[in-house]
């Protein structure tokens, strides 16, 4: 399917905030778009901000040459787009959740919070000159590495913190850097909190043919692109996914 570019524009150093009118098959929070980028043989995967009204909002890091060929796009310009793609945050109507998440693993949380109205969010940044969507979140708790703003040090101790006052969720929803995920998913286990983790590996096809994306978890390999991305945190074998 095509996709048609409303806007491409920088939200901070190395973040672009794009929108594009395009037709989703069933767009929901932990699913994600494989955007064809000119030039380049293999498509780029960037997860769902938002959807609605026929406009997707896709927020990503300009990392590569890949991504950098992305943020030259400007209104008007179209891209050929798979999507939506994978398993995302399953909803669960009646518990209390609870996000965590950090950096560019924000925009997924982000969607999950603007339509689950009551959610609360973790959301950490290196500093606060890197922030970014934190000011949309309708609740939330907002951590900096080098203590620039907010709490000082990682979502998961400041997750770790509000477990330790009571203040337990039914389950946890994170999105972020490998490392991040594994702390959240450490913490959630010692509090017997169930906890589902979006996962991030390089993709090829995106719909399972391919297998480039081979996670190990639940004692085999899985495919993060259909699979997932979403996982249960209980079921990742942490140590090989961190080799």
């Amino acid at each position: 399917m095509n996709g048609k570019i409303v806007r491409n524009t920088p939200l901070a150093e190395g973040v672009m905030d794009m929108r594009m009118e395009t037709a989703l098959n069933n767009p929901a929070p932990g699913r994600f778009v494989h955007i064809a980028v000119p030039g380049f043989p293999l498509r780029r995967p960037i997860s769902l901000c938002g959807y609605e009204n026929g406009e997707a909002r896709l927020v990503y890091a300009v990392k590569g040459g890949g991504t950098a060929a992305l943020a030259v796009l400007r209104e008007g310009d179209c891209v050929d787009l798979l999507g939506a793609l994978g398993n995302g945050y399953a909803p669960a109507p009646g518990l209390k959740t609870l996000l965590v998440g950090g950096g560019v693993g924000l925009p997924p949380l982000l969607y999950y919070a603007k339509t689950h109205p009551g959610t609360h969010t973790i959301a950490g940044c290196r500093t606060n000159g890197q922030k970014v969507l934190v000011d949309e979140f309708p609740s939330v708790d907002f951590c900096t590495d080098d203590g620039s703003a907010g709490f000082h040090g990682f979502p998961h101790q400041r997750l770790e913190l509000l477990l330790k006052n009571g203040e337990l969720p039914d389950r946890v929803l994170s999105c972020g850097p490998l490392p991040l995920l594994r702390a959240v998913a450490e913490v959630c286990k010692g509090y017997s909190i169930p906890c589902f983790v979006s996962m991030e590996e390089r993709m090829g096809c995106g719909i399972g043919a391919c297998l480039v994306c081979a996670c190990a978890a639940g004692g085999h390999y899985r495919r993060v692109c259909k699979d997932g991305p979403v996982f249960d945190a209980a079921e990742i074998s942490w140590e090989e996914v961190l080799l």
